[in-house]
């Protein structure tokens, strides 16, 4: 058995998390995303919050990159006015996953972008959000589901050619394309679900789904078989 690529993941920081008797600012990230990383054959590494100035060498040490889903992206990011359904502002995560995505792109390391990920690289890249639509979280705290379709001849179908049924939990997508980004798949209701760059800016890729919540595993191993080139 070779030796499996390294993926870093980035997480956040939460002020009060609970366990045992201790209540402690923390950095966190959702078991599911360390888990898919291992089942798909690679290495996880969490990333919590840095100075932006060392994203290059935190990127320096993996050979992929995952964004992971979150709070919602600063509206001020990407030049809009806050909307009253928008979350609360994560300044710390945003400058440094956005740091980290520049490092990645600059670097040509594999990235894959989930959800608030995929928004952010679309930020990072200049483009912007519709900051509400309804229908993709039908529950709070509850992941729903509805299909996607991919577009023939991208990164994301020649992965998923099929039509699939994905775990889904967001309120906000894609609205003006980032520099470079093409649509790889589509919501029957019109919304992005997937983004990437040409095979000539790398692998770099973005869905707006949460593979870590579901059981397929082709959109990680993809990114492990990516990090796995030399």
């Amino acid at each position: 058995m070779g030796v499996r690529p390294l993926i870093g993941v980035s997480t956040y920081l939460e002020a009060g998390a609970r366990w045992g008797a201790w209540e402690l600012e923390a950095a966190l990230l959702p078991a599911g995303y360390p888990r898919l990383v291992q089942r798909a054959g690679g290495l996880a590494a969490m990333l919590p919050p840095d100075a932006s100035e060392h994203a290059a060498g935190a990127v320096a040490r993996v050979d992929g990159l995952v964004i992971a889903g979150g709070p919602d992206v600063d509206p001020s990011r990407y030049g809009a006015e806050r909307s009253p359904r928008t979350g609360p502002p994560a300044p710390e995560r945003d400058a440094w996953e956005l740091a980290l995505i520049d490092a990645a792109l600059a670097a040509g390391v594999p990235v894959l972008g989930i959800c608030r990920g995929m928004q952010l690289l679309n930020v990072a890249l200049g483009g912007t959000l519709v900051q509400h639509l309804d229908g993709h979280a039908e529950v709070v705290g509850a992941f729903g589901g509805h299909p996607v379709k991919p577009v023939p001849g991208t990164l994301y179908a020649g992965i998923v050619p099929e039509e699939l049924t994905v775990p889904t939990y967001h309120h906000q997508a894609v609205e003006r394309l980032g520099a470079g980004l093409v649509p790889s798949a589509y919501a029957a209701d019109g919304t992005v679900e997937a983004v990437e760059l040409p095979p000539e800016r790398g692998w770099v890729l973005g869905v707006q789904w949460h593979p870590e919540m579901g059981e397929d595993l082709r959109v990680m191993r993809a990114l492990v078989a990516a990090a796995s080139c030399p």
